[in-house]
């Protein structure tokens, strides 16, 4: 683990981003060369499997179906996991438990609020401890107390796994990482 809790990736455009999160995740090829995560090479299908079994994502802009509430959408990362229908249940009470989202359990994602949403998306991508917790513009357009509230949430998760968080704002990334560097035209540089 890097620094506090992770390392922050800040990107000007999100489809960088966006393209850097499904590499690291195993849903996309390396164009050229090696790339490892988490011991496995990402440059064949039985390592991108590998990686995708033990990494949790959390998008800001993830869709979920209409009227889904906000457990529903954790026990569905359960299911996404892989985890056994009759363990999603108290994974999913823990897991709200612990990222203070147990009161907002039965409310609709789309009716709560915008910084309880991503606490939520958050709580269904770590739902079954993944080992690497990717997280995509989360802390991106949150006013200074909402941003403080969900970087605490992602420090209370990086005690148990390591976290690559990706954002806009190099300054609210700081809040939850360690280390915070600049993907520019794809090349990434440290400050």
């Amino acid at each position: 683990m890097i620094g506090r809790t992770g390392l922050g990736i800040a990107a000007a455009r999100p489809a960088e981003a966006a393209a850097l999160v499904d590499l690291l995740s195993g849903q996309a090829r390396p164009a050229c060369g090696e790339l490892q995560v988490l011991g496995e090479d990402l440059t064949t299908a039985g390592g991108r499997a590998a990686v995708r079994r033990h990494i949790g994502i959390a998008r800001r802009n993830a869709r979920s179906r209409p009227g889904v509430r906000v457990r529903a959408m954790v026990e569905q990362g359960a299911g996404l996991a892989r985890i056994p229908a009759r363990d999603r249940h108290l994974l999913a009470a823990a897991i709200l438990d612990r990222l203070s989202l147990t009161a907002w359990a039965d409310v609709p994602l789309r009716a709560a609020p915008d910084v309880i949403a991503r606490r939520a998306r958050l709580a269904a991508a770590a739902v079954h401890e993944p080992a690497l917790l990717l997280i995509e513009g989360l802390l991106d357009d949150l006013p200074p107390r909402d941003a403080a509230a969900l970087a605490d949430g992602i420090c209370e998760l990086g005690r148990d796994a390591a976290i690559i968080a990706t954002g806009r704002d190099a300054r609210a990334l700081a809040l939850s990482c360690g280390e915070v560097i600049t993907l520019d035209n794809g090349i990434l540089v440290s400050p």
